[in-house]
C-alpha cells in the first residue's frame, strides 16, 4: 500500500513530466469535474474493491487534486473506451502529455523537520491507501496517440522489459487447443480372452482349462481319433457375419473334402500365393504378401508345425501380435465354401491351404470374418510383426524427406503399402492408368536404377507395386510391364530387379508418379528382434526402442485432452532423454515415433469394443521441471507443448514420427474427454537411445502438508488429560483395558457423526430398534450417570475438530443447545438425524465394520484383535490428521471427495502413491458415484499406512526390497 498525505500534497509516486496513471478502483473519492478528465466507467459494477458504485471521475494515481489544472478546452484528453483500452477490471491508464497539459506546479517540499527526523503534523483528512495491482502488459492494451515521442519509446521499453522478466518467471498463460477427428471407418478391439500368450506363464492369469493349447488339443485328438472342432468359433453363421444374416447357404468343409492331396505349403511360400476372395479384406492381403518377403517374420506367424500329414487332427495355429504380447490362435480347419469352392482369400494353387487358414485364425481373433472389412494396411502389419505403424497423405501433407524414410524403412525391413482414395459411387473404380480406387497396395521393393537416356545418364528412383487380386489389373503408364522406358535400363540392372512382365499383378513405377498417383501410403517400423543377427550384419539398421504399458481410470488418470487443463496433468507421464542426435541428419535433430495403441478392456472374447479417441502431447522439460513428480497443472498452463499426435482419433494406435532437438521431453497420452476408462501401450522407436521411463511418484512416506496442524494432545508427559484420558478409555474399555473393533465403532460413529452421511431407511430398521439394539450391544446397555460416552466424546471432539479453523459441529457432543451435553445416560436414539438422501457405498451405522477392523489391524500388534489405551491414543493422531487432510479437499463440505483430488490429499497426508495404485485404491474403494466418502478415504488411508508399514518392518536397511515366506503374507495380508 502507498499512501498520499494532503498536508504535503507530496505523493509518494510523483512523476515530474506531467504524466500520471489513473487508478479508478482506489478511491472513495471523486473531486470536482473541473479539476479531472472524465474517465469512461464500466457498464458493469464491482470492478472497484474499494468502491463499487465509483463514478467516471477519480483521484489521479499520486496527484495532488490541487495542483493538477481543469481539463483544457482543447486537446486529446482521455481516449473512449474500446477494445484497445481495457478501461475495467485491471483498471489503470495513462493520461496527459506534455502538449496536453501544462505542467503543473511541483509540490511544496518536506517540512524540514520530518526530514530531520520531528514528528509528522496530524493530516487534516484521512490517508488514502492506494492498492497495489499487478499490470498485465500486452500488445494493443493502449489507444494510438496517447502516447508519443520519446515518451512513449521510454514506455514501450519498460512494457517489454516487465513483460520479458514476467515470461521468464512464470511463463505466459498457453491457450492450446486439440481438435477430435472422426475415423472414416469403426473399428473393433479384438479380445485375446482364452488364447495362449506365448514365453508367459499361464498361472496366476486365468483358468489353465480355459486356454486352448494347440498341442495339447492335438494330442488329445490323436488319441481319441477325432478330428477337432473349434468351440470359441464354431462353423455357423455368426462367425461369417455379425451385423445381418447370409444372402445363400454356405458350407463349412475341410481341405480334403474341397481337393485331393491338400497341402499346407506348396513348393514353399511367396507373394504370389495369396489372391482375394469375395471379402473387402484386400488390406490383409496386401499385408500377407508383404510378410512372405521375410522367411523370419512369416515363420513366426506361420509355425512350420502346421501340416496335412504327419500328426494331422484337424487343428491349426497362427501367431499374432495383440497389445505387446504375442498370442496363440488356434483353429480347426473347417473352411466356408459355396458350391465346394472357398469363398474368402486363397492361394493361387487348388490344393494350398495356409493364406485360406491363416485368414480364418485372423477372423477368430476379431471375432467373425465380417469384422475384416475395410481395415487398414498398417493394422494387419502390426499384428504380424509387432511393429510400429505410420501413415502419410500423400496429397496434402507429403514430407520433404519421403523417399529416404522409405529407403530406410526398406534397410530396417519395414513393410509398406499404399492406397487411393475411394469412389464413393463405385466399389474399386479402375482409373485411366489401371490403377484400382479404394483397393490396398503393397510396395515390394524401392531402389535407385541406373538409367542412360540418349541425353544424359544417372540415376532414377523406382517402386514396385503389388495388386493383391494376383491379375492384370496393373499399372499403364511409365515403368510398366514392357514400358519403353525400360530399353534405357542395362540388362544386368533388369537381372538384379528381377525383372519380369507376367500378368501377376505386380509392376514398377517412378516414384514422383507414385507420389502423384497414391493418396495414401502405411510404414511398419519393425520392432528391433525382427532382424537376426545376421541380417542386422548385412548392411541392415535397427530402431531403438522403449515401450511402457499403462491405464486411464475414472477419476484418477483419466484426465482427458489439454483441453481439460484442471485434469489434463493426472494423465499418466513417461520421459524421454534424446542425447544423440541422427548420424546424417544436417541439423542435429533426433528421429522419433511415438505410437499410441489401446486395449481391449473386456474379458468376453466375442464382446468386441469401439475404439476411444486418443491422442497424446510431448512436452520439453527441463531437470528443474522433473524435480516435480508428475508434472503438475502449473507446467502445462505455461508451457506449450513441443509436439503433439495431428488429432485426437478413435483408431486402435495414434502414431507419428517427429524430428527433435536434443534433450528431455515429457510424453502424455490421453483420451480426448476426461473419465474415460481404457488401458494402453506407448512406444518411442528412435535412431539412437532414447531412455524412457514414467514420470511418476516414488512409493513411500513424506512430510505431512504444512496446512495440516491438527491440535491433537500429546500426552507423552504425565499430565492431567492424560490420566483422565486414560481413566475413561478404561471405562469404555472393562477389566480387560482394552477396545475391540465393536467399541471403537461406537466411539468413532459418535464423535464422527457429522462428517458421515446419512440414511433415511438405516438399512431397514426402525429408528427405535436400531437405537435400542445399540444401546443393548454395544457396551451392554447405557452409560452410567457420568456420561462416559459423552465425555469420551467430547475428548476425541477436542483432538479432532477445530481443524483447518472450524469445528464443523463435532463439538456439540449428544446435542443440546450451545454444545453443551446432557448429563443424563447417553442415548443413541437422540442422535439420530432426521431423514437423509441415501448414498451409495455409505453405511448407515456410520463407520463400516471393514473400517474399524481395519484400524484395530493396523495398530494391534500383537494380533489380539484390540487396542490398548496408547495404541488407542496413536489411533485419535491418525484419526485427526486425516480428517484434517479431507476437510482440506472437502471444499464444499459433501463429505465426499473427487477422486481426481485423491492424490493431492494422500499427499498431504504425507503418503506419495504412483499411478498403478492410485487406479487399484479407486477400484476398490470408489463409489458407483464416482467420489470416495469420509469413510472409504480413511479406509484408503489405514489400509495404505498399515501396508508401508508392514513392508518398513521388513525392510530394515531400507534397500526397498522385502522378503516373506508364504505363511508370513497369507497372515500379514488376511489380517491387515
Amino acid at each position: 500500500m502507498s499512501y498520499y498525505n494532503q498536508n504535503y500534497h507530496y505523493p509518494k509516486n510523483w512523476n515530474a513530466n506531467g504524466l500520471g496513471w489513473i487508478n479508478p478502483a482506489a478511491f472513495a473519492q471523486s473531486p470536482p469535474a473541473s479539476q479531472w478528465p472524465t474517465v469512461p466507467s464500466p457498464a458493469s459494477s464491482g470492478y472497484s474493491s474499494l468502491n463499487p458504485s465509483i463514478s467516471g471521475q477519480s483521484l489521479s494515481y499520486g496527484f495532488n487534486p490541487n495542483v493538477m489544472p481543469a481539463l483544457p478546452d482543447a486537446g486529446t484528453g482521455y481516449p473512449p473506451s474500446n477494445a484497445y483500452l481495457p478501461y475495467p477490471t485491471m483498471g489503470f491508464a495513462a493520461f496527459g502529455t506534455p502538449s496536453d497539459y501544462a505542467m503543473p506546479d511541483l509540490p511544496p517540499a518536506v517540512p524540514e523537520a520530518l526530514l530531520r527526523g520531528g514528528t509528522e503534523p496530524s493530516a487534516t483528512c484521512e490517508e488514502i491507501p492506494f492498492q497495489a495491482i499487478s499490470i498485465p502488459i500486452a500488445e494493443g492494451m493502449f489507444s494510438p496517440g496517447l502516447l508519443s515521442g520519446a515518451s512513449k519509446q521510454l514506455f514501450d521499453a519498460a512494457g517489454q522489459a516487465i513483460t520479458s522478466a514476467a515470461t521468464e518467471y512464470i511463463g505466459s498463460v498457453i491457450n492450446e487447443m486439440f481438435v477430435k477427428k472422426e475415423s472414416d471407418t469403426k473399428r473393433f478391439l479384438p479380445s485375446i480372452k482364452n488364447m495362449k500368450v506365448l514365453n508367459e506363464s499361464q498361472r496366476g492369469q486365468r483358468s489353465g482349462a480355459d486356454v486352448q493349447d494347440f498341442y495339447q488339443i492335438r494330442q488329445q485328438c490323436l488319441e481319441n481319433g477325432t478330428l477337432f472342432e473349434d468351440p470359441e468359433f464354431p462353423a455357423t453363421a455368426a462367425s461369417l457375419m455379425y451385423s445381418k444374416r447370409p444372402d445363400r447357404h454356405y458350407e463349412w468343409l475341410r481341405p480334403h473334402e474341397i481337393c485331393d492331396g491338400p497341402e499346407f505349403f506348396v513348393e514353399g511360400f511367396s507373394r504370389f500365393d495369396v489372391q482375394q476372395g469375395e471379402l473387402g479384406d484386400c488390406w490383409l492381403l496386401a499385408a500377407c504378401a508383404n510378410l512372405t518377403q521375410d522367411q523370419k517374420m512369416f515363420l513366426r506367424v506361420v509355425p512350420e508345425d502346421n501340416s496335412f500329414e504327419d500328426g494331422y487332427a484337424g487343428v491349426f495355429h497362427f501367431r499374432f501380435w495383440q497389445y505387446g504380447k504375442w498370442v496363440d490362435v488356434v483353429i480347426d480347419d473347417r473352411l466356408p465354401t459355396y458350391r465346394g469352392q472357398l469363398i474368402y482369400m486363397r492361394s493361387s494353387e487348388q490344393n494350398e491351404f495356409w493364406s485360406a487358414l491363416l485368414e480364418k485364425a485372423y477372423a477368430k481373433l476379431h471375432g467373425s470374418y465380417e469384422s475384416l472389412r475395410g481395415g487398414t494396411t498398417c493394422e494387419a502389419m502390426e499384428d504380424f510383426t509387432g511393429g510400429v505403424a505410420e501413415m502419410y497423405d500423400l496429397k496434402d501433407q507429403t514430407p520433404p524427406n519421403l523417399f529416404e524414410i522409405i529407403e530406410k524403412g526398406f534397410r530396417r525391413n519395414s513393410m509398406f503399402g499404399c492406397s487411393i482414395e475411394a469412389d464413393p459411387h463405385v466399389l474399386e473404380a479402375e482409373t485411366p492408368e489401371g490403377l484400382i480406387r479404394g483397393h490396398a497396395y503393397s510396395i515390394t521393393k524401392i531402389q535407385l536404377v541406373d538409367i542412360e537416356t540418349p541425353g544424359r545418364s544417372g540415376k532414377i528412383p523406382l517402386i514396385r507395386l503389388r495388386n493383391p487380386w494376383g491379375n492384370e489389373a496393373e499399372w499403364n503408364g511409365a515403368w510398366s510391364d514392357k514400358s519403353a522406358e525400360w530399353r534405357y535400363i542395362p540388362d544386368e540392372q533388369k537381372q538384379e530387379l528381377g525383372l519380369n512382365f507376367d500378368h501377376d499383378g505386380e509392376f514398377w513405377m517412378s516414384y514422383r508418379d507414385f507420389t502423384r498417383y497414391f493418396d495414401r501410403m502405411e510404414i511398419c517400423n519393425l520392432s528391433p528382434d525382427s532382424l537376426s543377427d545376421d541380417q542386422f550384419g548385412r548392411d541392415k539398421i535397427r530402431w531403438e526402442m522403449s515401450m511402457f504399458e499403462g491405464e486411464w481410470a475414472v477419476g484418477t488418470t483419466a484426465g482427458g485432452c489439454r483441453n481439460y487443463l484442471d485434469t489434463f496433468w493426472h494423465n499418466p507421464q513417461y520421459v524421454i532423454r534424446l542425447e544423440d542426435p541422427d548420424d546424417d541428419d544436417e541439423e542435429g535433430n533426433c528421429t522419433v515415433i511415438i505410437a499410441l495403441l489401446q486395449k481391449n478392456r473386456r474379458s468376453r472374447r466375442n464382446m468386441g469394443v469401439e475404439c476411444l479417441t486418443i491422442g497424446f502431447a510431448v512436452y520439453r522439460v527441463t531437470e528443474r521441471d522433473l524435480a516435480q513428480k508428475p508434472l503438475k497443472m502449473n507446467f502445462f498452463k505455461y508451457n506449450a507443448s513441443a509436439a503433439r499426435s495431428p488429432a485426437f482419433i478413435n483408431l486402435r494406435e495414434v502414431s507419428c514420427r517427429f524430428k527433435l532437438p536434443p534433450g528431455t521431453y515429457v510424453i502424455v497420452p490421453s483420451t480426448f474427454e476426461p473419465n474415460e476408462e481404457g488401458e494402453f501401450i506407448i512406444r518411442v522407436f528412435s535412431e539412437t537411445a532414447n531412455g524412457m521411463m514414467e514420470n511418476d511418484e516414488n512409493v513411500g512416506v513424506g512430510d505431512i502438508d504444512d496446512r495440516i496442524a491438527p491440535d491433537v494432545p500429546g500426552y507423552v508427559q504425565p499430565s492431567p488429560q492424560r490420566q483422565a484420558m486414560e481413566r475413561l478409555f478404561l471405562d469404555v474399555a472393562g477389566a480387560d483395558g482394552e477396545v475391540d473393533w465393536v467399541e471403537l465403532k461406537r466411539i468413532l460413529d459418535h464423535s464422527f457423526r457429522d462428517d458421515l452421511p446419512k440414511t433415511s431407511s438405516l438399512n431397514g430398521l426402525n429408528r427405535q430398534a436400531y437405537a435400542s439394539q445399540q444401546n443393548a450391544d454395544v457396551g451392554g446397555g447405557a452409560a452410567g450417570p457420568g456420561g462416559i460416552e459423552d465425555l469420551l466424546s467430547m475428548l476425541l471432539n477436542m483432538c479432532c475438530k477445530g481443524i483447518l479453523g472450524g469445528s464443523d459441529g463435532d463439538g456439540g457432543g449428544g446435542g443440546g443447545a450451545g454444545g453443551t451435553h446432557p448429563s443424563g445416560p447417553a442415548n443413541l436414539e437422540s442422535q439420530i438425524l432426521p431423514a437423509q438422501p441415501l448414498h451409495d457405498n455409505i453405511s448407515s451405522e456410520g463407520f463400516s465394520k471393514d473400517v474399524c477392523r481395519a484400524m484395530v489391524a493396523m495398530l494391534d500388534v500383537d494380533h489380539t484383535g484390540k487396542l490398548g489405551f496408547e495404541e488407542f491414543q496413536q489411533l485419535l493422531t491418525d484419526i485427526a490428521k486425516w480428517k484434517a487432510v479431507f476437510k482440506l479437499y472437502d471444499t464444499e463440505g459433501s463429505g465426499r471427495l473427487s477422486p481426481f483430488q485423491l492424490r493431492e490429499a494422500l499427499n498431504s497426508a504425507g503418503y506419495h502413491l504412483n499411478n498403478r495404485i492410485l487406479n487399484a485404491l479407486v477400484h476398490r474403494y470408489g463409489s458407483r458415484s464416482g467420489t470416495i466418502p469420509f469413510d472409504d478415504f480413511i479406509m484408503c488411508a489405514v489400509k495404505i499406512k498399515t501396508m508401508i508399514e508392514i513392508f518398513r518392518e521388513r525392510d530394515s536397511e531400507g534397500t526397498n526390497q522385502a522378503t516373506f515366506s508364504m505363511d508370513e503374507w497369507v497372515e500379514k495380508t488376511l489380517y491387515s
